[in-house]
């Protein structure tokens, strides 16, 4: 190489510079020893002086008790990722684990005391796992540009209140997140108190109110109340706040007013739950029923329950009790008189008769379209313009079964209601015209013409029940048009051509909220516009309104706190919560961080290695 030889010679040793060896710098030796070609020398070197092959000296270091917490870390979080009993499943799993190879877990067994198993250590892992979950999340909403809470009360299984909060936000995309933000215990269910457990959520996690922008309630009173509600307070201390009830929960208790308000109609609907308990709560019983809808050729046979938290339920056991009633009298009437079952007999008298069977016939033809509104609100991509646009269609299709009165609509439930009490294989085995009105005890029946029985049933409950269903979905959905106008802000609308209708709902939600800022409003309404359909949101256009998700949070609940776990509360019961609706799958979930988190605290664990940055603190 004659153009080196100036500078470069070569001896036994190798070769060398001559003018480094003359004037070496001051940190030659420091850049050399940290040079990534000399630690490579010398892994080299002490691989061929142990016996081990070159890929044998660079494979990772495995420290056994790291990956014995790790994997500690993996079993908790399956357990709690699928909503199964933490502390009594985990010592076995850990058991599990050994059994099938995994020997690093002895590494948890530090002495007879300590291994890693105990309840207090698995309730401070649990925390660890749920903080890790937490962190990313938060930081999310803090750094988002609006914020709004989904918030419910319920009692869990243990006879607690507990207030589920709900947190969705905007980030810088346009996106729409949901996640599960806390649950907190309550002594009371009090206005007062809910909102000074928001409040203090809200500063716990440190999060940005400034830019909190709305709230979603169950619509019940304590929520939504005009002069002490949770939401008026709320909008009291943070104004730009806006309240939305949940429309599937309004309509719910609009149904469920309307039928309290007309006597018969709450008995019909409290002797719908009695059937489902006298079946339910036996073999027996249920057996019976089986037999009689095989003999009367009919399937499906089953009485569901009733219950006002879910919303489709009475439509339910009405339908399936419509088209299987025979085979429910025919169950009956065998109960009480093989059996003699006093609760059975009773039943009978009550369904035997021509107003139950009317009221059935009823309700079959009324909760079809308010299950059909329902299924409209609870759909994923709802928006406020279906809500006003579905319910005038629901009470149209009301005031019309109002109007036929005496007359059935055709091809209604009610119109073939005499042909059905005539049918010698169906109702009509039963007798049923002439057991409506009983005087007194004892005293027999009176017997009463058909279309007598028909008319009084159309007066005493027809018409009242539909005029109270009409006017309690009124009062539930009175800002209706308020609610519509919303729609103007969603990016559907703002792809839609349509001035005229999109600043008329401009005017009215300045009108609500800010009034005598139209102007303001519609020039910011235009700068608006052009950022969905040309800016940073022009791929958005068919973004999505997600429906209240509060209740999903309540569902997970009951599968975490069970009977068997009724002591499950507080932190621990909402750190499940956050593991199991928000957590990673377990594949994915961070461990070593949790790992690093573990050991900010002092542990007797520690390994070998006396440099390790972890446990040898």
């Amino acid at each position: 190489m004659p153009q080196f030889k100036n500078w470069l010679y070569l001896t036994q040793h190798g070769m060398f510079c001559r003018i480094c060896r003359q004037d070496k710098p001051p940190d030659y030796m420091d850049r050399h020893i940290s040079s990534e070609p000399h630690q490579y020398s010398v892994k080299h070197q002490v691989s061929l002086a142990s016996g081990y092959s070159v890929m044998q000296a660079f494979e990772p270091t495995v420290i056994m008790e790291h990956e014995a917490i790790i994997g500690g870390f993996k079993c908790l979080y399956w357990l709690v990722k699928n909503e199964m009993a933490h502390h009594t499943n985990y010592p076995k799993l850990l058991s599990l684990a050994q059994l099938l190879g995994c020997d690093y877990f002895e590494k948890l067994k530090v002495d007879q005391r300590n291994n890693y198993q105990s309840h207090r250590i698995v309730d401070e892992i649990l925390e660890i796992l749920a903080q890790i979950v937490e962190l990313p999340i938060l930081q999310e909403i803090r750094s988002s540009q609006a914020i709004s809470l989904e918030v419910e009360e319920k009692t869990d299984v243990s006879v607690s209140r507990q207030l589920d909060i709900h947190v969705r936000h905007l980030d810088k995309d346009g996106y729409v997140f949901n996640h599960f933000l806390d649950l907190v215990t309550l002594e009371d269910g009090k206005a007062d108190s809910v909102v000074a457990a928001i409040k203090s959520v809200l500063q716990k996690k440190e999060l940005p109110v400034d830019r909190l922008y709305g709230l979603g309630t169950d619509g019940a009173a304590v929520m939504t109340g005009r002069l002490n509600g949770v939401a008026k307070q709320l909008t009291d201390s943070f104004p730009k706040l806006v309240s939305v009830a949940c429309a599937a929960h309004r309509l719910a208790l609009a149904c469920k007013d309307a039928s309290n308000a007309v006597k018969y109609m709450a008995n019909f609907r409290n002797h719908l739950q009695e059937l489902h308990l006298f079946f339910r709560n036996s073999a027996n019983r249920s057996a019976t029923l089986r037999s009689a809808a095989t003999t009367l050729g009919l399937n499906d046979l089953k009485v569901k329950e009733v219950k006002d938290t879910r919303w489709l339920s009475q439509h339910l056991a009405v339908q399936n009790l419509q088209r299987n009633l025979p085979a429910m009298l025919a169950a009956l009437a065998e109960e009480a008189s093989t059996r003699k079952c006093p609760v059975a007999k009773g039943l009978y008298t009550f369904c035997a008769t021509y107003r139950f069977v009317a009221a059935l016939y009823l309700q079959a033809d009324v909760l079809p379209h308010i299950a059909m509104l329902s299924k409209v609100f609870q759909r994923a991509d709802v928006n406020f313009l279906h809500i006003k646009e579905q319910v005038p269609v629901t009470l149209v299709t009301l005031g019309r079964i109002l109007e036929a009165g005496e007359t059935p609509l055709p091809g209604t439930f009610l119109a073939q209601l005499d042909q059905d009490l005539d049918n010698p294989g169906g109702l009509g085995a039963f007798n049923i015209a002439g057991e409506e009105e009983r005087i007194r005890r004892g005293h027999g029946v009176l017997e009463r013409p058909r279309e007598e029985i028909w008319a009084r049933f159309v007066r005493d409950v027809l018409k009242p029940y539909i005029c109270s269903l009409e006017s309690n979905i009124e009062r539930r959905f009175q800002h209706i048009e308020v609610l519509g106008a919303f729609s103007v802000l969603g990016p559907k609308a703002v792809a839609l051509n349509d001035a005229v209708t999109n600043i008329s709902m401009l005017h009215t939600l300045t009108k609500k909220f800010i009034p005598g800022q139209e102007a303001t409003v519609i020039q910011e309404w235009t700068s608006y516009k052009q950022h969905f359909l040309v800016g940073t949101f022009k791929d958005k256009t068919q973004a999505e309104v997600m429906q209240l998700l509060a209740k999903r949070d309540f569902s997970t609940m009951n599968r975490v706190k069970t009977d068997l776990r009724n002591r499950l509360k507080g932190e621990h019961l909402a750190a499940c919560l956050r593991i199991a609706v928000n957590g990673p799958a377990p594949e994915a979930f961070p461990y070593a961080e949790a790992l690093e988190l573990f050991f900010r605290k002092p542990r007797r664990i520690k390994c070998t290695d006396k440099q390790c940055h972890l446990c040898q603190k």
